[in-house]
């Protein structure tokens, strides 16, 4: 395979990374995926034949009615919008695969969640019980109107009942869309008028950073006047007096709590719109993609069990992220579930009421499975660069997960030293909201690991990194990353606007039957995926196409360094200059020389600003554009996500003192 010459879409790629860690022995004797599985499942013939590999997977969920068609493609033509489908004419409900299916085999009794909040109060319920409130809630929505195709957009932090409402949601059809706790009443308004939602989901408030926060204020203002909503469903969370509109507000303990507990489920085509998931919207209009039923939940149960090593009779699962991202959906909520887990849900920010709330949370429930955010192991490796503090025993956990972006190789180090003992895996994940799950990642009891790498493409799918004109770049090239066909777990259109979905997807290499993923990437010489971060990230200094990733990477591995985040700026000479933002004591010369001497001069910071904390989300991603837009000089917009509301404005003093402003 030979590298193409530069062009537009060629991404440098400088950083080495040549640290390897094989799967421990005593891991794969027990893994649920072993060479011989692979042998055995006929793995190695799945990219030639995805759609026999999937429909074999698919027969892991329970199917009121079998499927007629296991996979279907119209691809487009440049013009005509694209359409999948998965296991068509085949029948099941989401809710009985997660819940009903393993009471029924004798398993109520499992733990399904610990539910931890904020505050440290603690919940405990068990599969039986999830059956029943699931029930419960069914036939309260079913009571309020809400029935098959409707729309229920959730506006709650992380609560049992969150999860609830998602269940129950799918159980009768209708459609759930979850956004997240800390968003504004205008994001709110967006999503609920573009869904055309009949019920709001709600709490009276919420606990952040040990205040009562109100929400139900931000509800109101986002419903008024949307003729679609019938009904806000509250749930009392803090207890605080809130505005009420009768006949149109409804306290969940008055219509949940009376509810019959049993509910008898109906079973819907596979092709069946289970959930909407919006983008971020940080480019543009957010797009509401959607995830169907049947090749959503085939996607996102075999990949839990086969890159979690699901074990549900021993394990307890935490992953951090906030139930409204994509990444629960998958991986905190319906993923485990549909493997009959025990999982655990916090509420609350990482540094309430002190950074070690974490620690706390993973001995307490015995974790042995953790999976998180690059962003949040920077930030513990900032505070304990020697590990955890020796009080805790974390000797229970033996597999380490991370997702939202690329991990730093340092830091992975740092994760697997010291929450790993230098011993346990780490599946370093690579997948989107439009993805539905995993599409890259490493098979913790087959693969080699390399620290920062999502290594390649799960079995069933293939993925490459490619040039402008879609050909291969080959090993050491950088390009643009795209999956190559269709998959189970595909979003299927963008609500209300598929030529969006066209456009943003599939248009650009139609010819080739590319999806474009939107992220750069490289292939290492053995072939092995980097992922270099957005496209729209990528920095371009006097024609050099940059990766951000890397350039972080080697100020993360610097010891005076935190945590670091770069981003490019408008440069009359260069077009673009590189600015850092890190956390620590490193002198601006010193961390200069460093990079230089690390990648090489052209990915020198121009600006190297030594800030308190990072702008993240909760979900523990860095909103670099706010990091452009303060150097730039541009108004900030909306900032509600944010973990802190405080970090934008103390940056930007520390930007206008060091540029003279």
């Amino acid at each position: 395979m030979t590298a193409h010459a530069p062009h537009d879409d060629t991404i440098r790629s400088l950083l080495e990374e040549r640290r390897t860690f094989p799967p421990p022995a005593a891991f794969t004797a027990q893994a649920n995926v072993t060479p011989e599985w692979i042998t055995r499942e006929w793995v190695e013939r799945a990219g030639e034949d995805a759609e026999t590999f999937w429909t074999h997977r698919a027969d892991a969920l329970e199917w009121a009615e079998p499927w007629h068609t296991a996979h279907s493609w119209t691809p487009t033509d440049g013009d005509s919008v694209p359409a999948a489908e998965w296991f068509a004419g085949g029948k099941l409900n989401a809710s009985v695969n997660a819940v009903d299916r393993h009471v029924s085999a004798g398993h109520g009794d499992r733990v399904a969640f610990h539910f931890e909040g904020e505050r440290g109060d603690r919940r405990t319920i068990t599969y039986a019980e999830l059956q029943r409130e699931v029930a419960k809630t069914a036939n309260a929505l079913t009571a309020l109107g809400v029935g098959v195709g409707d729309r229920v957009v959730v506006y709650l932090p992380v609560l049992i009942e969150t999860v609830i409402i998602q269940l129950a949601t799918a159980r009768i059809g209708a459609i759930h869309s979850l956004v997240f706790g800390g968003f504004s009443a205008e994001a709110v308004r967006f999503r609920v008028e573009d869904t055309g939602a009949k019920l709001l989901v709600t709490t009276d408030g919420q606990f952040r950073r040990g205040q009562a926060v109100p929400v139900k204020h931000q509800a109101d203002a986002a419903v008024a006047g949307v003729e679609s909503i019938e009904h806000v469903l509250v749930i009392r969370r803090t207890g605080d007096e809130v505005p009420w509109t009768e006949g149109r507000d409804v306290w969940w303990h008055d219509v949940v709590d009376g509810a019959s507990d049993v509910h008898e489920p109906e079973f819907f085509d596979a092709e069946t719109p289970l959930f909407i998931i919006y983008t971020s919207g940080t480019t543009g209009k957010p797009k509401g993609l959607v995830h169907t039923t049947g090749g959503w939940l085939t996607h996102v149960a075999w990949t839990f069990w086969a890159v979690f090593d699901a074990k549900p009779e021993t394990d307890v699962y935490w992953c951090t992220a906030d139930l409204a991202w994509v990444t629960a959906h998958s991986y905190e909520t319906y993923g485990p579930l549909l493997n009959g887990m025990t999982s655990v849900l916090y509420e609350g920010t990482p540094d309430t009421p002190s950074w070690e709330r974490h620690f706390q949370i993973l001995q307490r429930y015995g974790v042995t499975t953790y999976y998180t955010a690059p962003t949040l192991i920077r930030s513990l490796m900032s505070r304990y660069p020697d590990g955890p503090p020796a009080s805790y025993d974390l000797s229970h956990i033996r597999l380490l997960g991370t997702v939202g972006e690329a991990i730093n190789p340092e830091a992975w180090v740092w994760f697997h030293r010291y929450l790993g003992r230098g011993e346990t895996p780490i599946v370093d994940t690579w997948w989107q909201s439009e993805t539905g799950g995993a599409i890259a990642a490493p098979l913790p009891g087959v693969s080699t690991l390399k620290p920062g790498s999502a290594l390649t493409a799960l079995p069933g799918l293939t993925v490459r990194v490619v040039d402008a004109d879609g050909r291969d770049v080959g090993p050491g090239g950088g390009g643009l990353l795209v999956i190559d066909g269709t998959w189970p777990g595909m979003s299927r259109t963008v609500w209300g606007n598929p030529e969006r979905y066209r456009d943003s997807y599939w248009k650009r290499f139609a010819d080739q039957g590319f999806f474009l993923a939107g992220d750069g990437a490289k292939l290492d010489d053995d072939g092995d995926l980097w992922v270099l971060g957005r496209i729209d990230d990528v920095i371009n200094v006097s024609g050099h196409r940059l990766s951000t990733i890397e350039i972080e990477s080697a100020l993360v591995a610097h010891p005076k360094v935190g945590e670091a985040a770069v981003v490019g700026v408008a440069d009359d000479l260069t077009g673009q200059a590189i600015a850092a933002f890190v956390t620590g004591d490193g002198e601006a010369a010193e961390l200069r020389g460093h990079v230089r001497t690390s990648i090489g001069p052209v990915a020198q910071p121009k600006f190297v600003f030594t800030v308190p904390d990072l702008p993240k989300t909760r979900s523990g991603k860095i909103m670099r554009r706010l990091l452009v837009d303060l150097v730039d000089g541009r108004p900030l917009g909306d900032t509600t996500s944010l973990q802190d509301e405080t970090v934008p404005p103390r940056i930007a003093e520390i930007v206008r003192i060091h540029l003279g402003r």
